[in-house]
């Protein structure tokens, strides 16, 4: 969920002071021009609010008074910020897009300029804390502060705005060619055999009659757990894993060397010691060990299915074990095949049970039931048709309490993944409630039980946003500790896993064929298959991620072959996996491992609903301990007071072995 990392801002400053107007702010839909326009106006009042805190009296600034002037500037560069940062992923007019690049590096220059200016961070230390709530954004907004250079002598402090505003310019450039990628792919009946008939029937077709497939999931996914023909699955595979190379290799190396430059400036050792010593691990030495412990419990699992999808690759092509190598574009083949012929389960064939539209109501109802909500849709004006909004409201209450949008489905650039844009943050200070943007590449046709399950996590990631209910603008919904932030929305995935969930299903869609006990469990039991090979492969992206970020990295393409290469499976000859690999130049570089560190907190924190998952009792006890709390406390602190006791790994490492049932 790469997004929630940049600031993510939102809209109409009037909204946001003005408790008679704070029922619903949209987000407004420029043109390229407009965008421009918004954008340097904004800049200029930006700078005048700046000046106006920075002549705040030192003697004034020793109470709130100034920690509220900051609520008021964090709430305009969000203002500006978080439209211009949505309509950069989303919008379809690739002038936005390009207006979006340029406005965005305006603003990372605007930011970094601010946390480098020290009468602002003389006013903040000034602060004399009244409540906790106040500390914590006290101390926080020292730590973003000093993070960005403000204390650094003269030299060095200029030094670190340069590097600022590069790795900005790097970040855009990288997505950039992600995301605006056209290549496309050309295929023959032949290399088709196996795909479904309705995929083929869809499927679009060259001058020559041949099957022409791109980049976005709903075509590639399909394609690599189905085609029968080898060397087509080959070539598609390479070409996904060479998307944003081998311009994106150069970018990310210049990155690199970077990013190791601003640990030097702070006297560390490494960069994964600059950023983690804000995280919840600490320490990169605490993450090292976690890894390590995950690679102990996954191995045996590892080679186990290796040899159980080499055997049957042997069998398939009626070659011997011994002449048969398993290669990555065969897994998710031979995975598929497997989980047909032991489960009965055909992942295309389930699009039929979880049509996109009754999937969306599901989870809509369940959240409601679970946290004592409603989703009210509204007509607002949108970047592209098939976008829908939702009003969010306390069921009990009728209280606003935040505004969703939904951009489901694939279309030319378009963000490639799927991720959830906390475009606007809470403030109950200045009566302003929150939105966020929930973007997906999903198949129209219907989903696939792995996307369900994608759904409902970013759904988590939306939820807590919107039911975040922060004094303070910085501290709403997502902006929680980096190796935190994945733990709401991995826990919600469980919805998707249990039988007291599935009931409602049928509530909202009488249409959809029904999921009985039998194949609930058949369910269950296919998608603990295959966690030896998914979490060893998480495993070496977060190794991967660690190691480009220590003292010595390495060239990124040279490191990547080696640690790939020391895998069951080797390096893929012709790729450049690292050059589409976007968590690398966010705010996941020296974090992927969060995924796994957030994914133990996810799964204990499940323990209190016990059997039954829609216990409305815990779910509303659990929004207002986690969801509404944002990053007012440390997560940490939040976790221990939910489970009344320090968390477990039993859970993860149970499921990272396919034991949890």
């Amino acid at each position: 969920m790469k997004p929630t990392t940049v600031f993510a801002f939102s809209l109409v400053t009037a909204l946001a002071s003005s408790p008679a107007l704070a029922a619903r702010a949209t987000i407004p839909i420029y043109d390229a021009e407009q965008l421009t326009q918004a954008c340097d106006t904004g800049l200029a009042q930006l700078k005048n609010l700046v000046s106006r805190l920075e002549a705040l009296p030192l003697a004034k600034a020793k109470s709130a008074l100034v920690l509220r002037h900051w609520n008021r500037l964090y709430i305009a560069q969000e203002n500006l910020e978080g439209p211009v940062y949505i309509l950069n992923s989303v919008s379809p007019d690739e002038k936005v897009r390009e207006a979006g690049d340029k406005c965005l590096i305006k603003l990372n220059e605007f930011s970094t300029e601010l946390y480098q200016n020290e009468k602002l961070y003389e006013r903040i230390r000034a602060v004399k804390a009244a409540s906790p709530v106040e500390q914590k954004l006290r101390q926080d907004l020292i730590e973003a502060f000093e993070d960005t250079g403000v204390a650094l002598e003269g030299a060095k402090r200029a030094r670190m705005k340069d590097i600022l505003q590069r790795l900005e310019k790097l970040r855009l450039e990288f997505e950039k060619n992600i995301r605006d990628n056209k290549t496309k792919l050309s295929f023959s009946g032949e290399e088709m055999k196996g795909l479904p008939a309705d995929f083929v029937a869809r499927a679009k077709r060259d001058d020559q009659g041949k099957y022409v497939l791109g980049f976005n999931y709903p075509e590639y996914e399909p394609f690599m757990e189905n085609a029968e023909n080898e060397e087509a699955r080959r070539r598609y595979q390479v070409a996904f894993a060479n998307r944003g190379t081998p311009k994106n290799i150069e970018l990310l190396a210049e990155t690199i060397k970077l990013r190791q430059e601003i640990a030097a400036l702070y006297g560390m050792e490494s960069f994964a010691d600059f950023v983690i010593r804000r995280r919840m691990a600490q320490k990169p030495q605490a993450v090292l060990k976690f890894l390590d412990e995950v690679k102990a419990a996954v191995q045996a699992k590892e080679r186990q299915e290796i040899q159980e999808l080499t055997a049957l690759k042997a069998e398939r092509t009626a070659k011997s074990l011994a002449e048969t190598r398993l290669n990555r574009w065969d897994v998710g083949y031979y995975q598929a095949q497997i989980k047909k012929a032991r489960f009965s389960i055909d992942q295309e064939a389930l699009r039929k049970h979880f049509p996109v539209e009754a999937t969306l109501q599901w989870l809509l109802e369940v959240s409601q039931q679970l946290y004592g909500i409603r989703f009210e849709r509204a007509e607002v004006p949108v970047w592209h048709s098939e976008v829908r909004y939702y009003d969010v409201k306390d069921a009990k209450t009728g209280k606003f309490l935040g505004g969703a949008y939904l951009d489901l489905f694939p279309r030319e650039g378009k963000y490639g993944h799927a991720a959830v844009f906390p475009v606007r943050a809470v403030s109950t200070l200045a009566a302003r409630r929150p939105i966020s943007v929930l973007v997906t590449n999903f198949n129209r046709q219907g989903l696939k039980y792995e996307e369900v399950q994608t759904f409902w996590h970013e759904f988590g990631h939306l939820l807590h946003g919107v039911l975040s209910n922060t004094r303070y603008a910085p501290h709403g919904g997502t902006s929680v500790e980096r190796d935190f932030v994945e733990a709401p929305s991995q826990m919600f995935e469980e919805w998707v896993r249990r039988k007291e969930s599935f009931a409602l299903l049928a509530k909202v869609c009488a249409s959809c064929p029904p999921l009985d006990d039998d194949l609930l469990q058949r369910l269950g039991e296919a998608r603990r298959y295959g966690k030896g090979v998914l979490y060893a492969r998480q495993h070496l992206y977060a190794g991967y991620d660690m190691k480009l970020s220590s003292a010595q990295p390495g060239e990124p393409q040279a490191l990547w072959e080696q640690m790939e290469g020391a895998t069951s499976l080797g390096h893929t000859p012709g790729t450049q996996f690292a050059g589409s690999f976007g968590h690398l130049m966010s705010g996941y570089a020296a974090g992927y491992y969060g995924y796994m560190w957030s994914e133990v907190i996810a799964l204990d924190m499940l323990s209190p609903y016990g059997k039954n998952l829609m216990d409305a009792k815990v779910g509303k006890r659990y929004r207002d301990t986690i969801l509404a709390r944002g990053s007012e406390k440390k997560g940490m602190a939040m976790v221990r007071e939910f489970l009344g006791r320090e968390p477990s790994p039993e859970a993860f490492f149970a499921e990272i072995t396919g034991k949890r049932q």
